[in-house]
């Protein structure tokens, strides 16, 4: 078991050179979606919800401003995470979707979000820890 522990965590060492490994920043920009809280709850959203209006999104995000959202909207559609579909009519109606990829990054994210909401206990407990020293 620890010998599996110790192969995996030798194993993640080719990912980081693979990662560092990135002239044009593309492999760290999409890795920046898997940690931005703006990014992951419009992928959540509109893959639970989806498809769905600038509006519509917004009214899911707490405290995301419109230059923001519309700023997220446009990384994830640019990174083909989502798609946009103007129906170019006198009222502007704009929707978005989840695309295959951005369904398939939020489900490969949902075993981090179950480890971080089964260690809960755990953070909190260093955190108290850590704020007596």
């Amino acid at each position: 078991m620890e010998s599996d522990r110790q192969a995996l965590l030798q194993f993640s060492k080719t990912f980081c050179e693979e990662l560092s490994n990135d002239d044009e920043g593309l492999k760290r920009e999409i890795l920046a979606h898997a940690g931005n809280r703006w990014s992951l709850g419009v992928l959540h959203i509109l893959g639970t919800s989806g498809p769905l209006r600038h509006t519509e999104i917004r009214r899911y995000l707490a405290g995301v401003t419109q230059r923001m959202l519309t700023r997220t909207l446009r990384h994830l559609e640019r990174d083909g995470l989502i798609s946009r579909h103007d129906y170019q009519e006198k009222l502007p109606r704009v929707v978005y979707t989840i695309t295959e990829a951005g369904e398939e990054m939020l489900l490969k994210m949902m075993p981090l979000w179950s480890w971080i909401i089964s260690s809960t206990e755990y953070f909190r407990k260093a955190r108290s820890e850590y704020d007596k020293r």
